[in-house]
């Protein structure tokens, strides 16, 4: 897991892609949850915490499906 040496915080991450994915895309994307904006085509995809070479397959898995990355957010799991 990404886990910040200094105060033993687990990161996970929000990932958004242009366009909607389907729910059942998530055990494909290491089950990630997936929630699509009802007003606009983004969707929303957030991590368990994970480690960075987990992190990578999952941007490999987007960039190969073709999907536009729109943003890759560090958040502090709670």
């Amino acid at each position: 897991m990404d886990i910040d040496p200094e105060t033993d915080r687990q990161w996970v991450y929000e990932i958004r892609i242009e366009g909607r994915l389907a729910e059942r895309w998530s055990d494909w994307l290491h089950g990630l949850t997936i929630s699509s904006e009802t007003l606009t085509s983004v969707t929303t995809l957030t991590t368990p915490a994970i480690d960075q070479a987990t992190l990578r397959g999952i941007l490999t898995k987007i960039w190969n499906l073709n999907l536009d990355l729109i943003s890759v957010v560090r958040l502090e799991q709670t």
